[in-house]
């Protein structure tokens, strides 16, 4: 029985045969062009007409999609389908001229968590070092329902995810930054770092460091609302990323803080020297996983006591075969590595999720992400480890 579709392997064989050095390159016959056209054809879909078609999804009531079959699990397929179509900044920009940014926005009040989440998820890689979505976002009052969902969801994905999308929404954005303190985010943000999950506690860390290091003049908000007690706490946790983002908060609030009580510099003293006793203790290879975590202590007891650690006195600050300091911890969290629409948003979610549910009719069918469909695609920024983590 003959294979249906393309035949790749034979496709990948000419591509070889033809750009291996080994023949003089001559001009196609029109039947090995017309083959070579009809198998690329094949795979090939348009990006923006695939989204115009889910946008009409997402504008369609609810009861309506229920009645033709649609299930909430048919939805956040397509939200990741279109989360892979908007990686690219240009498809992200042409989602609002083609209508479908503010249903998008929409399903954040969905009354599905799940839904709630992935529209939030696809919020983010719309908006992430995108100065002009994030305009058109906060345009569209996006912000209010992300917002909501970050401080009052019951659901604790829903908030973690709405975290990550208000942190790309907001960063080098003063409006978006402006907007977060009105909406009283700095509150928000300390419920966060009380929660048990600690992929939220991160998120809500990463989001503070930042703009601590961006608004020096915030660090008097986070003090006066009592952060430094939470950043000690949770710079014991089991979670070796959660204890590194509460050290930088500690860190950054000790360059622009001058006067500290003489109760939170002994808290401090006490802190630092327990975490340096059990780094003390650790195998060599605990020790180079924690190279970061060695750094902020010493840093963090230099700038608090004037006096370097007594990791440098043992020598734990850095270990043989380390060649130089350990790296600057603080800036590379704000420098911008290239995000490029090869990126596959997806890869962080549920990795479970990799064979997909046959689509219905309704929603079409999409052969490639856009990645493949887009092979042009706009390149763009992506920024900390938050995003990492974000996403």
């Amino acid at each position: 029985m003959a294979k249906e579709g393309p035949n790749w392997d034979g496709l990948l064989k000419w591509s070889i045969a033809n750009s291996d050095g080994t023949t003089p390159s001559s001009n196609l016959s029109e039947e090995d062009r017309r083959w070579f056209m009809e198998a690329m054809q094949a795979q090939t879909i348009d990006v923006v007409k695939r989204m115009k078609e889910i946008t009409l999804v997402m504008q369609t009531p609810e009861e309506v999609l229920k009645d033709q079959g649609i299930t909430t699990g048919d939805i956040e397929d397509m939200l990741e389908e279109l989360q892979e179509h908007v990686e690219s900044i240009d498809m992200a920009n042409d989602l609002h001229s083609i209508g479908g940014l503010v249903p998008l926005l929409g399903y954040l009040k969905n009354s599905h968590a799940n839904i709630r989440a992935k529209a939030a998820d696809v919020v983010t890689t719309i908006v992430q070092n995108n100065p002009r979505s994030q305009q058109l976002v906060m345009e569209a009052n996006g912000f209010e329902p992300l917002i909501y969902n970050f401080s009052s969801d019951p659901d604790v994905t829903v908030r973690t995810k709405a975290l990550g999308a208000i942190s790309s929404l907001i960063r080098h954005n003063k409006p978006g930054i402006t907007a977060f303190r009105l909406a009283n985010g700095y509150a928000a943000l300390k419920d966060a770092l009380t929660s048990e999950n600690v992929r939220f506690q991160r998120k809500a860390l990463n989001l503070i460091h930042y703009l601590l290091h961006e608004n020096n003049s915030d660090c008097n908000i986070v003090n006066e609302l009592g952060f430094p007690r939470m950043f000690m706490h949770l710079a014991s946790s089991e979670d070796s990323d959660v204890r590194e983002a509460a050290l930088r908060s500690l860190l950054e609030l000790a360059h622009n803080t001058k006067d500290h009580t003489e109760e939170h510099s002994e808290k401090m003293k006490q802190l630092l020297q327990e975490r340096i006793n059990n780094i003390s203790l650790m195998s060599d290879e605990d020790l180079g996983a924690v190279r970061e975590e060695r750094q902020l202590l010493d840093s963090l007891w230099s700038s608090c006591f004037n006096e370097p650690s007594s990791l440098r006195e043992k020598g734990l600050l850095v270990l043989p075969g380390e060649d130089t300091p350990p790296p600057d911890v603080a800036s590379k969290y704000f420098e911008s590595p290239l995000r490029s629409s090869t990126v596959n948003p997806s890869s962080s979610h549920n990795d479970s999720n990799n064979e997909k549910k046959v689509t219905p009719l309704l929603l079409g069918s999409s052969p490639l992400s856009a990645d493949s469909n887009n092979p042009v695609s706009s390149n763009r920024e992506a920024d900390d480890r938050s995003q990492t983590n974000a996403r």
